[in-house]
């Protein structure tokens, strides 16, 4: 006869503890009493939670605090199975929804010509269309930095070409040897 010895697996004890996520269900429940909403959704009132245990086990479902805030905490016999499905379809349903909006940069200078002033100010017009955010700048060198002028002109320049489809959130200023705006899209 040979004698069998099992390992047991242990947890790295570097490894982060185990976090329990999502609502308490079954022997987790620890309230002395809760309020009661049975399977088919009717409120059956203020019990104790080994007898909702027992009618959840009837039910052949589960117990589940859905409101653990509440005097008495709240629980419901349902499938639970079925209950975080569900909840993982509305957060993915959600995070589709979400819109993360990029910031997009479009550089100018000075003494940028009418032709590529144009081209430059189509990608602004496409990227506040897409609600993304512009931040146009505009880069000094050499002798240029004594005409600063010229580019806040062209800065208020492209501000009042995308007035109708966008807004200044930050107004022309200097950083080092640039002059930055930002324009956000406008809410429709």
């Amino acid at each position: 006869m040979t004698k069998r010895t099992t390992t047991i697996a242990r947890r790295p004890h570097n490894a982060p503890p185990t976090r329990d996520t999502g609502p308490r269900v079954n022997d987790r429940i620890r309230a002395v009493e809760i309020r009661l909403i049975g399977a088919d959704g009717q409120n059956v009132g203020v019990v104790s939670p080994s007898r909702a245990r027992q009618l959840a086990e009837d039910a052949g479902l589960d117990l589940v605090e859905i409101s653990p805030n509440a005097n008495p905490p709240v629980c419901k016999i349902m499938d639970f199975g079925k209950f975080k499905y569900e909840q993982q379809k509305k957060e993915a349903e959600a995070r589709k929804k979400q819109k993360t909006i990029e910031v997009k940069e479009v550089k100018f200078r000075p003494n940028t010509d009418t032709h590529d002033y144009d081209v430059k100010m189509r990608n602004v017009v496409k990227f506040l269309e897409n609600g993304d955010k512009v931040k146009v700048t505009l880069r000094f060198r050499g002798r240029e930095m004594a005409h600063q002028n010229l580019g806040r002109e062209l800065l208020e320049r492209v501000a009042e070409d995308t007035k109708d489809i966008g807004k200044v959130e930050n107004f022309p200023k200097m950083e080092g040897r640039q002059m930055v705006m930002m324009i956000g899209p406008s809410q429709r």
